[in-house]
């Protein structure tokens, strides 16, 4: 499952520089698939698409917060999530809405990084 920021964050900002994937954005920042990725684009459920750098409303606008598409709690990278390795306050948490296998993570991170996933 992805990880979810809190509102409980003191916008410390230290678990923004430790996401691989680039997932995690300051409160009311905008943010893009492309960004800290390989992805020129994406196609949406509905067959339309969107640019790798075409500018995202933000999922909070009071305190950092993480893409769920984005995330994938560092699988393939490290062995935990690092925004909650470094979180002082404990605020970065599994997030219920979003349940994903290891092996879906680490799809996800071959298709952020534009990997030839190999999942047994």
């Amino acid at each position: 499952m992805a990880i979810i920021i809190t509102d409980d964050c003191i916008n410390c900002g230290a678990c923004e520089p430790e996401c691989p994937n680039t997932a995690i954005y300051e409160g009311g920042a905008e943010w893009t698939w492309g960004e800290g990725t390989q992805l020129q684009f994406i196609e949406l459920e509905d067959g339309s698409k969107l640019g790798g750098r075409d500018p995202q409303e933000p999922v909070s606008n009071d305190f950092y917060y993480i893409v769920p598409g984005k995330c994938t709690e560092c699988k393939g990278f490290h062995e935990e999530p690092q925004c909650a390795a470094v979180c002082p306050v404990d605020c970065c948490v599994e997030d219920p809405d979003y349940q994903e296998t290891e092996d879906e993570l680490l799809a996800k991170k071959a298709w952020l990084h534009n990997e030839d996933a190999v999942i047994a």
